[in-house]
């Protein structure tokens, strides 16, 4: 795995990735200020279990720069995976062996494994500054570290393997922060929870409860109609 670009804050014996908050652009501070500010419980109600239980995994949170101003990357799962199938999400999965350490360096070298080998973008151009508390997944019983990333130097992305993933695309954040593309969805179970309808797709679940918390502790969040819903095809 190759360096992440920038001046070190961390890093590991092994040449894995490093955290680096060195010449992020200017509006990506709010976001890096979260990272260390940020409370389990003010991003999802669903943390660990204390026992330890759980599968180890990260998710890679890239924002980037496009045509019309800040985005992120995001991925549609494929339709015939056993959980998830179909949403919306960022690239990530579960950790390796070889990825190391849960609790030092593993979900870097996860996340961007992960999103390498789901979206072919090359870590050498990503740069790692921040990773938000560990959240649970009860459905699928996932641990996810959530590591944040600075799309230093973009490269193509696309589809790798049709068989996990289905689409791979990019929302710009003001895309994301319009009232109009913002929802309230209600699971079968009868949770609630924030979706966005972006670039043809809705953005739920996990995926768009990370994505609301950062907007709303960054200072991006705009009112918006939490009593508009939209139906949920419930498939994972």
């Amino acid at each position: 795995m190759k360096h992440a670009g920038g001046t070190q804050d961390a890093s590991n014996t092994q040449g894995g990735p490093m955290l680096s908050k060195d010449g992020l652009p200017g509006w990506l501070g709010p976001v890096a200020r979260v990272a260390e500010t940020v409370e389990p419980l003010q991003l999802s109600r669903f943390l660990p279990p204390a026992n330890g239980a759980g599968r180890q995994s990260a998710v890679l949170i890239l924002f980037g720069e496009g045509p019309r101003g800040p985005e992120l990357l995001l991925m549609e799962r494929a339709g015939t995976l056993r959980s998830h199938a179909g949403q919306p999400s960022f690239p990530g999965g579960a950790l390796d062996p070889e990825d190391g350490d849960p609790t030092a360096d593993g979900p870097l070298n996860a996340a961007l494994r992960e999103a390498e080998e789901e979206t072919g973008l090359d870590p050498s151009g990503v740069q790692l500054f921040g990773v938000l508390p560990k959240l649970y997944i009860p459905v699928s019983r996932f641990v996810v570290t959530p590591v944040l990333g600075w799309w230093r130097r973009p490269t193509p992305v696309g589809v790798v393997d049709p068989g996990e993933t289905a689409r791979v695309f990019t929302v710009p954040v003001v895309d994301l922060t319009d009232p109009a593309n913002r929802a309230t969805t209600v699971h079968p179970s009868g949770h609630r929870g924030p979706a966005f309808l972006v670039e043809s797709a809705l953005v739920w679940g996990f995926t768009a409860g990370v994505i609301d918390k950062i907007l709303h502790f960054a200072g991006w969040e705009r009112p918006w109609d939490r009593e508009k819903q939209v139906p949920l095809d419930w498939r994972a």
